[in-house]
């Protein structure tokens, strides 16, 4: 008999950034920011529907004051060599300069069984050629390297963040060459800011792929698209080709409005890849968009196209089942 489960959207109201990993004990563990952005939750469900009702976790929460006391935001949570890491994004005040926030990247480690359970000990700053605003990093591994890509501002390039690749020495120290692997520079990708952020990977069909977010966090936020042959040199800017257009964006006949800030996960028997993403249900915001809570957590299997690559379709309705999966 075929077990399946349906799941609707929003899979998690005022949840933006969303994260889900499915890990090998049989639950997906959801991270993502929250509204306050002053605290990193995590919890854990066996289906994608029971993430609603899981009781969140606080796991850290931000510091008083100086760094890592502001604009908590987009945590991961992964899991390498038997211990759980969480990546994040703080800064030490939320004013700007020049229209930048000071966020860096930081590591916080647990070597229990169960993360919601255990000691998350912080690991410190993840550090890059530049003291700049830096976030988003995520991890994963390649033919037996670890790599991180994360989004920053060059001082020398126009814009808020560029994507960057790096081998990795541990979880929270870089390795060799860190090479910039994307840059705003379509229209598509520069309204509002120019913004190349929230990286996400996906292997499959021998190829890397890595997904994106672009341009402000209104309605015109949306989700680009890098791909790499797998046997190619990750570390070679020309090893990555990006998608002129976006792969996924508003859809005003469904209500769904700037989609982005992904992750992927796949169905429990592993046999169907899923996008998880935000988007809000209205497009007319009241004041700077960052601070609007109602980017919700939402979820669609993903399709692939006859030469390989994913066909994310559009944003799907609220409220309808979003897919049966096995």
């Amino acid at each position: 008999m075929t077990n399946t489960t349906t799941f609707t959207n929003p899979m998690l109201e005022q949840r933006a950034d969303p994260w889900v990993y499915r890990h090998t004990d049989g639950y997906y563990y959801f991270s993502a920011s929250v509204p306050a952005f002053d605290r990193i939750e995590i919890r854990r469900a066996e289906t994608l529907e029971g993430l609603k009702a899981a009781e969140p976790v606080t796991a850290w929460a931000k510091r008083e004051t100086g760094l890592m006391s502001a604009n908590i935001w987009a945590p991961e949570i992964h899991f390498m060599n038997g211990k759980w890491y969480i990546y994040f994004a703080a800064a030490h005040t939320s004013e700007t300069n020049d229209g930048l926030f000071d966020h860096r990247m930081y590591v916080l480690e647990n070597d229990a069984a169960n993360p919601l359970e255990g000691q998350w000990e912080e690991k410190g700053q993840i550090r890059t050629r530049w003291e700049s605003f830096a976030l988003d990093a995520t991890t994963f591994e390649h033919k037996g390297t670890r790599y991180l890509v994360w989004a920053q501002k060059d001082p020398s390039i126009d814009g808020n963040s560029n994507l960057y690749i790096s081998e990795m020495e541990n979880p929270w120290t870089l390795r060799g060459e860190q090479i910039m692997i994307a840059t705003p520079e379509y229209d598509w990708e520069i309204i509002g800011f120019k913004v190349n952020e929230g990286a996400a990977v996906l292997h499959r069909n021998g190829r890397l792929f890595i997904s994106y977010s672009a341009s402000a966090t209104d309605h015109h936020y949306c989700i680009g698209l890098l791909t790499a042959d797998e046997d190619a040199n990750l570390l070679d800017p020309a090893s990555w080709v990006k998608s002129p257009e976006p792969v996924f964006e508003t859809c005003e006949v469904n209500g769904q409005y700037g989609p982005g800030h992904n992750s992927f996960t796949v169905s429990p028997d592993g046999s169907t890849d899923i996008l998880i993403y935000h988007a809000r249900n209205y497009k007319e915001i009241e004041g700077d968009p960052l601070y609007d809570p109602n980017r919700h957590a939402r979820a669609q299997v993903i399709h692939w196209n006859e030469d390989g690559t994913p066909n994310f379709g559009v944003p799907v309705p609220d409220g309808q089942a979003v897919a049966e999966v096995k």
